[in-house]
């Protein structure tokens, strides 16, 4: 870091201690308070569809980590490093034991402490201190002392609004893409395959799409691997996966959904549509997936909008055994599941309308992807000063 950038503990730039959240639930009540999780921390965004609430007795304990709208979330056990900053749309919800309140004081702005804490100089220090004993845990020690670089007022600014491009058009092609889904969502609605099912043209979902199809072993030393967290609760879009040896788990290839079988995230909605790997190429997922497949003739797409239809949800849900907190749906009874026979032209119509629209959304991911890229190469650049504002923004422009 060159000598003119000054760096200060993290913990000299906050208005309040930093401090972790709620240790222990307690009664939950449909009245109660909404708490921030670490699964609901995740590529810098709070998920708010299905939040843990808690009673207002338990909460109204730990009001030092109550959300005011604009502090810095930590998390801090599991996925370790995951950053977002509190909305308004959180304002008065909780935080989970795992997640670390960052309340910036006036010298800095959430925005900064945003980058700063999900650089990767910051994810570096903070792997360096982890806890692995159990699982990866991350000590406040730690992050209150987390070197902050602090270069002038207006270099920051102008490194915040050059990143904040970038995020702006990531977030819109996600609004977008969720754009898109909704209208299929209806396209979908119209197929009638929603529908309680009636008279003669009552048939067995199997006759439209299979679950669990049979594939052979990857070809790759190292295929594709999909995990139960590259799943979205509300888009088709898996924005991340990793390669790695192949082991047991579901084996799915372009034109597959996966759908979590488990609860809670059958539940919440972890569903995804394969559509980047090579054409032939057969990836591996977690073994909490049901693998679904449109039939020859089928469109491709129809499988995940199915998955993602509440009355087969329900179905899905109802069907789930084991023991509290264990509970999964096979593929079997998944499976035992009737619809109404789609008119053969709506059903091509709808084809030709989802193939056009997730070819363009699957434009967009990989933009996206793109522009995340690139925006984590400059990030630690700018902040350390080998990289001047202005070429960063000629960079960023010829991307946006």
């Amino acid at each position: 870091m060159p000598e003119e950038i000054r760096a200060v503990p993290l913990d000299s730039l906050v208005s309040d201690k930093i401090s972790y959240g709620i240790v222990q639930p307690g009664n939950l009540e449909a009245d109660g308070v909404p708490i921030v999780r670490v699964k609901d921390v995740r590529s810098g965004k709070i998920d708010t569809s299905d939040p843990l609430v808690v009673s207002r007795e338990v909460e109204q304990k730990y009001t030092r980590t109550r959300l005011r709208g604009g502090e810095v979330l930590l998390t801090l056990v599991g996925s370790v490093g995951e950053v977002a900053v509190a909305s308004e749309e959180v304002r008065g919800w909780n935080v989970a034991r795992a997640i670390a309140v960052v309340r910036p004081s006036s010298e800095v702005t959430a925005q900064w402490l945003r980058l700063v804490l999900s650089s990767s100089a910051a994810q570096r220090y903070f792997g360096d201190r982890l806890n692995t004993t159990v699982q990866a845990t991350l000590n406040l020690k730690d992050v209150r002392t987390l070197p902050v670089p602090m270069p002038s007022l207006r270099e920051r600014d102008a490194v915040c609004a050059v990143v904040g491009a970038l995020d702006d058009k990531i977030a819109v092609n996600e609004r977008i893409a969720a754009t898109y889904e909704r209208l299929l969502q209806c396209r979908f609605v119209e197929l009638g395959l929603g529908d309680d099912p009636d008279g003669d043209s009552v048939i067995p979902i199997t006759d439209l799409i299979t679950f669990g199809p049979k594939l052979g072993k990857p070809v790759a030393a190292e295929p594709v691997y999909v995990d139960m967290a590259a799943l979205q609760a509300n888009r088709a879009g898996i924005p991340s996966w990793a390669r790695r040896e192949p082991k047991s788990g579901p084996r799915f290839m372009n034109g597959d959904t996966l759908m979590a079988r488990i609860t809670p995230c059958l539940e919440n909605g972890k569903t995804g549509y394969v559509d980047f790997m090579e054409d032939g190429e057969i990836g591996l997922g977690s073994t909490e997936f049901i693998v679904l497949r449109s039939l020859p003739g089928v469109p491709s797409e129809l499988s995940y909008f199915l998955a993602r239809d509440s009355r087969f949800r329900e179905h899905a849900i109802r069907n789930m055994v084991g023991s509290s907190g264990r509970q999964r749906v096979s593929a079997a009874d998944a499976s035992n599941y009737t619809v109404m026979a789609p008119d053969a032209e709506q059903l091509a119509a709808f084809g030709k309308e989802a193939s056009a629209t997730f070819a363009h959304m699957k434009s967009l991911e990989s933009e996206s992807r793109t522009l995340a890229a690139l925006r984590d190469t400059l990030l630690p650049q700018l902040m350390s000063g080998r990289i001047r504002v202005k070429d960063a923004e000629k960079i960023v422009e010829d991307h946006v």
